[in-house]
């Protein structure tokens, strides 16, 4: 499947219950859910099928919660399907989900991924005071206009994502933020939503949370992925560990490129797209930044049996 990339999601595509149909279905699943139950030492999948929707959406339960369904997905397709990922070209994943990609393509455990997530979601929590943060998204705006709102905020404002055309999300000091969003609707930008977020993700804002997980990832084993992770900082493919740790390091400040990631894979000749996990967030997104890509979600035991019977593409 050297045209099929997969990919994984990230926060935001979080919902009580997912991954449940796939570990009642398949003990293959069930193994992820225990592993990351292990690893945190918790009861975590009572949490995610059966929690309280605020639980859930905590910044250090969405994290290691997202990825242990996208696990899951990954493990059931590959044990009762015998379809590996390494067969495709690339993995990727937005935010979070870069540790999913790595933990399906082998570079990282699902243990230590779902450990470095739910301290990467405290540490993203700690790193600015409740309230002195925000977060913005600008619908229908271009990368230049958001950056001229970034620029008239006059405090702390970056561009934290650049998800697809049109779709730009604005992070840091809340004063700033809401400036910036102002401006944006005062200059034909079609719509600012202020995000409910708990803190301002991907600015310089989270530099203490990067310094945090500088020091985390560097007692984790991490091994090269058996096919190459397109990394959110760079929008390119990269292998070498050591390379791979620094850029999720700088992932916690720098912007989220999907869109950039999303154009070059497919210019490298992905025509294919297959979201591993909770819902069809970035399925959706990508068919608006490439409109020739073909996108399958992969959430549900009945998703993974029809992609699995469907002839796979060299």
């Amino acid at each position: 499947m050297s045209s099929t990339a997969f990919i994984f999601p990230g926060q935001g595509a979080q919902f009580v219950g997912m991954g449940k149909e796939l570990a009642d279905a398949f003990a293959s699943a069930r193994a992820v859910f225990e592993e990351v139950d292990d690893a945190l030492g918790e009861s975590f999948s009572k949490l995610i099928w059966e929690g309280s929707e605020d639980v859930l959406k905590l910044t250090a339960n969405t994290q290691p919660a997202l990825m242990a369904v996208s696990l899951a997905a990954v493990r059931a397709l590959e044990a009762e399907y015998g379809v590996s990922i390494s067969t495709g070209k690339y993995v990727a994943g937005h935010s979070l989900g870069e540790y999913s990609a790595l933990a399906a393509a082998g570079a990282l455990s699902v243990g230590d991924a779902a450990k470095m997530l739910r301290y990467r979601g405290e540490a993203m929590q700690k790193a600015v005071p409740a309230g002195e943060g925000a977060m913005a998204a600008l619908l229908g705006a271009t990368l230049e206009q958001a950056e001229a709102a970034c620029e008239a905020s006059g405090g702390v404002c970056e561009i934290a994502n650049d998800n697809a055309p049109g779709q730009v999300v604005l992070s840091g000091a809340k004063a700033a933020v809401e400036k910036a969003a102002e401006w944006s609707k005062e200059n034909g930008i079609k719509k600012a939503v202020l995000l409910p977020v708990s803190a301002p993700f991907h600015c310089s804002l989270m530099q203490p949370a990067a310094d945090a997980m500088a020091a985390a990832l560097a007692d984790i084993a991490l091994s090269a992925p058996s096919i190459p992770v397109f990394a959110n900082v760079t929008a390119a493919p990269a292998t070498d560990p050591d390379t791979i740790r620094q850029l999720l390091v700088d992932q916690v400040t720098a912007r989220v490129r999907w869109r950039e990631s999303v154009e070059n894979m497919a210019g490298e000749g992905i025509t294919d797209m297959v979201e591993c996990g909770a819902g069809k967030v970035l399925t959706v997104m990508n068919r608006r930044t490439v409109k020739s890509l073909n996108g399958v979600a992969l959430g549900t035991p009945e998703d993974l049996e029809k992609f699995a019977s469907a002839p796979q593409q060299d």
